[in-house]
C-alpha cells in the first residue's frame, strides 16, 4: 500500500470535482435495481465483462492482484474482469463525472471516502451487503468506520494499513522499545549522536510532522487524541490530548535545537528508497507502516530490526498495543454498466479468506477480516504480527470520515510546523484558530 501525501490527495480530489460528479450521466443500473439476486448460485449471475480500476503497479503487486483474481474466476468463469494497473483518485472522478466509470475502483487513500459517499459519487453498498446476508462484523470496528459516511457504505476495506514503532537493535543495545512518551524522550536522547559542532549524526527519534510519516493523524493516537466533536466540528483545540502531545513535541524538538534538527532532517535519504536513514543506521527509531518490512527485506537485508506498538501518553497506558489505521478502500462508482457482477468481485475481493491472504503475503498489507488474521495461510513473523495486533486493538483508531478531510489535515499539519519552529506564541489560541478554520470550510460545504 501506499502513502499518498496530503498535497497530492488535495489535487486529486476537491469537492467541487466530486460535486460535479452527480451530474455526470446514468450509464448503467444502480446496485439497487439488480437483474437477479447476488446471493443465489454464482451460475445464476449473468456473463459480462467487468472493468477494475487500481493504483497498484509494481509487478508484484499487479501479479498479488491477478492470483485473487484468479480466485474469483473459478467462482464466476462466466465474469471477465480487465483490471487497469496505476489508476489514480482524479482518473476514477473524471470517468465518473464523465459517464464512463469502471465497474469497480479501489483507491489507496480514505481521505475522499465522506465525500463519495455524500455525493453518490460511489453507489451505497448497503442493499446487497444486507440481501446477501454479509456481517460486516467480520471486519474491526475502525474498518467499518474508515469505509462508511452519514450512514452509507460506499465502500469497503481492501487491504489495510497499520502504524507502530521500528527500532534498529544494534543502535538499542539491549534497550527495550518505549512504551510511553517519557520513555521514547529518555531513549531518544540516549542515542542521539552529535558531532563536535552539535551536528547532528546519528537521531534516536525524529518527532518533527515534517518527517517522512509522522502527520498529525499517525501520531495523534499516542495519546488518544479527537479530530471531530460528535457534531462534525472541529475538537483539535478542545481536546487537551492534543496540547498534551504537542507539548511533549516541542521539548524534544527544542532539545534537538530546532534549526539543527532540521538540517539534519534535510540531509537524508528519500523515503520511498534504499537510502532512507532506518536502513543507513541513522535514526534509531521511527513511526512507520506495516508495508515497511517488505520493503526492508527488499532494500536492508541485513538490518537487524524489532517492531513494536507506538508509546503512548504516560497517563494513558490502557493505549499501548493500538494505533491508527486506514487502508485501500474499494467500490461501485456510480455509472458502473455491470453493477451486479462488480458487487460479486468486490464481495470476493474483501470477505474472501483465501483472496485477502494472498493479497497480505504477497503486498505484507494487513488483510481485514477476522478470519484472514487468523488463517494458518498467513505470513506472521514477528515483525509483521506486531502490525496484525495493532490492527486488532479495540482502541485503534483512524482519522475519522470528513468532507473537507485533506483540506483539514492540511491546516493542522501547516500549525504544527509553525508550532516546531517557534512561530506560535500562544498554543491555546492557535489550535483554537485551527478551530475556527476547520469549522468555517465545514460551514461553507455545508456540512
Amino acid at each position: 500500500m501506499r502513502f499518498v501525501p496530503l498535497a497530492v490527495a488535495a489535487a486529486l480530489l476537491s469537492s467541487a470535482a466530486l460535486t460535479a460528479c452527480t451530474a455526470g450521466k446514468e450509464a448503467g443500473p444502480s446496485l439497487g435495481a439488480q437483474p437477479k439476486p447476488s446471493g443465489s448460485a454464482s451460475q445464476a449471475v449473468p456473463a459480462a465483462t467487468i472493468e477494475l480500476w487500481h493504483g497498484f503497479s509494481t509487478d508484484a503487486e499487479v501479479k498479488a492482484f491477478e492470483d485473487a483474481i484468479a480466485g474469483f474466476n473459478k467462482k464466476f468463469p462466466q465474469i471477465t474482469v480487465k483490471a487497469t494497473k496505476g489508476v489514480q483518485d482524479d482518473q476514477i472522478t473524471q470517468a465518473i463525472r464523465g459517464g464512463k466509470a469502471p465497474d469497480v475502483a479501489a483507491s489507496f487513500t480514505t481521505d475522499n471516502v465522506a465525500q463519495w459517499c455524500k455525493s453518490g459519487a460511489f453507489q451505497d453498498l448497503t442493499p446487497v451487503i444486507r440481501q446477501d446476508g454479509i456481517d460486516l462484523t467480520v471486519l474491526p470496528a475502525v474498518a467499518r468506520s474508515y469505509t462508511a459516511f452519514d450512514g452509507k457504505q460506499c465502500t469497503l476495506p481492501l487491504l489495510a494499513d497499520a502504524y507502530g514503532l521500528y527500532y534498529n537493535k544494534a543502535l538499542m543495545k539491549g534497550d527495550e522499545p518505549p512504551k510511553t512518551l517519557s520513555e521514547l524522550t529518555e531513549l531518544t536522547k540516549k542515542l542521539t549522536v552529535r558531532d563536535a559542532n552539535g551536528d547532528i549524526k546519528v537521531a534516536g527519534f525524529i518527532p518533527s510532522v515534517q518527517y517522512y510519516e509522522n502527520s498529525p493523524s499517525h501520531i495523534g493516537p499516542m495519546v488518544g487524541a479527537k479530530w471531530y466533536n460528535d457534531d462534525g466540528t472541529s475538537a483539535i483545540g478542545s481536546d487537551p490530548a492534543w496540547k498534551q502531545l504537542l507539548t511533549w513535541q516541542k521539548e524534544l524538538v527544542d532539545w534537538y535545537g530546532y534549526d539543527k534538527l532540521e538540517k539534519f532532517r534535510k540531509s537524508l535519504g528519500d523515503e520511498w528508497s534504499a537510502e532512507h536513514p532506518f536502513y543507513k543506521g541513522k535514526v534509531a527509531m521511527i513511526l512507520d507502516g506495516e508495508w515497511r518490512n517488505a520493503m526492508l527485506a527488499n532494500d536492508a537485508k541485513d538490518l537487524d530490526y524489532g517492531t513494536a506498538p507506538l508509546p503512548v501518553a504516560d497517563d494513558k497506558p490502557g493505549l499501548y498495543g493500538s494505533g491508527f489505521t486506514a487502508g485501500t478502500v474499494i467500490g461501485v462508482p456510480k455509472g458502473a454498466k455491470n453493477p451486479q457482477q462488480a458487487w460479486e468481485l468486490i464481495k470476493h475481493l474483501t470477505t474472501d479468506t483465501g483472496s485477502l491472504v494472498t493479497l497480505s503475503n504477497a503486498l505484507r498489507n494487513v488483510p481485514t477480516t477476522k478470519a484472514s488474521m487468523d488463517s494458518p495461510d498467513l505470513a506472521k513473523d514477528a515483525n509483521f504480527k506486531t502490525f496484525l495486533d495493532i490492527f486488532a486493538h479495540p482502541k485503534t483508531s483512524t482519522l475519522p470520515a470528513s468532507v473537507n478531510s485533506v483540506f483539514n489535515q492540511e491546516v493542522f499539519a501547516s500549525f504544527i510546523t509553525k508550532w516546531e519552529k517557534g512561530s506560535v506564541p500562544d498554543l491555546d489560541a492557535g489550535l483554537k484558530d485551527v478551530d475556527k478554520q476547520i469549522n468555517d470550510k465545514l460551514k461553507l460545504s455545508g456540512g
